[in-house]
């Protein structure tokens, strides 16, 4: 489809179809992040819905009647997958009822997939690899198959625990972005964590108060993927470090409305490996012509600004000085201005100011 059906009523101010849109916008656009694209028959079935001629239960059952009355073809499948799980998605995210618990999150997944897949709802028994075209078809490590259910409660008691109460907008968001990256990292299921990790988060926003009802994971889904990706993997020997900084900008947009790009290029790690003395150049064209560094404190500022995360352990180990070291020359660097941190000592981050 050429068009957007749902922009208008995204845009428009009634809010009963705008919400219906955006539950629709955001199923169909998630179906990307597996390369599958939903037919014309869920769009009509959608826009119906929207208009208020059926509930949401009966655009369900429309779709999964659809298919159980048409002739099957060794094509139709990746569609029917596509415009079933779509439909589900858009009713999940209808409902208002949520709980925030392993239970659930692993019922999304069997709800989206009954029918589907064999083990919708279930947890794997076998470990697993994915090459990933934004690491050059590398993979990031999965969890076990052998511990996944208690990786999978011991970060729900994790986050349980956790107190946003008192934090700045930028903690709150690095923290959302930190949890969410970590639970689709262990990669409960067979197939499609990134759909149910993605409802998962929906719903988890709005139980915390915000609303993520705009057109952002319909338009950047892929994004969304690639940037969980690069949220846990860390290659030392190419000085890649696990990032949310990429996850941080598509939240940012989400639920405060800005207009970070968010382009699939600038995640793939051929663009983080850039030569020394053209980050040198790009760093100094910023410095105050009065200041200056050595060596140490452009490699360290050129590290912070490749990840703003960094820990000074990280540092150490990246460019091979000691800690000692690299902590005057961090002093040297604030002292002057040059690099601030942001946040708690655990979970905060540097902004370098050049």
């Amino acid at each position: 489809m050429n068009y957007d059906p749902f922009e208008d009523y995204i845009k428009q101010t009634e809010p009963d179809k705008k919400y219906k849109a955006y539950a629709w916008s955001t199923a169909i656009g998630l179906q990307a992040v597996d390369g599958l694209t939903p037919s014309e028959q869920l769009y009509k079935t959608a826009i119906d819905n929207i208009e208020g001629n059926i509930s949401m239960a009966d655009a369900v059952k429309r779709i999964e009647s659809y298919y159980a009355a048409k002739p099957q073809k060794a094509d139709d499948n990746r569609t029917e997958e596509a415009d079933n799980v779509s439909a589900r998605i858009a009713e999940i995210l209808s409902e208002k009822s949520f709980s925030f618990a392993p239970s659930e999150y692993i019922g999304i997944h069997k709800k989206l997939f009954s029918g589907i897949y064999k083990h919708a709802g279930q947890i794997r028994d076998y470990n697993i690899t994915k090459e990933e075209w934004v690491l050059n078809g590398e993979t990031i490590l999965y969890g076990n198959a052998a511990e996944l259910r208690e990786t999978l409660e011991y970060d729900f008691a994790q986050e349980r625990k956790f107190s946003y109460k008192g934090l700045s907008t930028d903690e709150i968001i690095h923290h959302l972005a930190y949890f969410i990256s970590r639970l689709w990292q262990i990669h409960i299921f067979g197939e499609g964590n990134t759909r149910t990790t993605a409802v998962f988060f929906i719903k988890y926003l709005r139980s915390l108060g915000y609303d993520a009802t705009n057109d952002i994971f319909a338009k950047n889904a892929w994004y969304f993927r690639n940037a969980l990706v690069r949220a846990n993997y860390t290659n030392l020997k190419k000085n890649i470090h696990e990032t949310t900084v990429y996850l941080e900008a598509f939240i940012r947009n989400l639920l405060l409305g800005e207009n970070n790009e968010l382009k699939n290029r600038y995640l793939h790690i051929d663009n983080i490996i850039k030569k020394d003395e053209d980050i040198n150049a790009e760093i100094n064209e910023g410095i105050n012509a009065g200041i200056k560094l050595s060596d140490k404190q452009l490699k360290i500022i050129a590290v912070l600004k490749k990840n703003p995360y960094c820990t000074i352990k990280d540092l150490s180990e990246t460019l091979e000085i000691n800690h000692s070291t690299v902590e005057r020359n961090i002093k040297k660097l604030r002292d002057n201005g040059i690099i601030e941190r942001v946040g708690a000592r655990k979970d905060g981050h540097w902004v370098v100011k050049c």
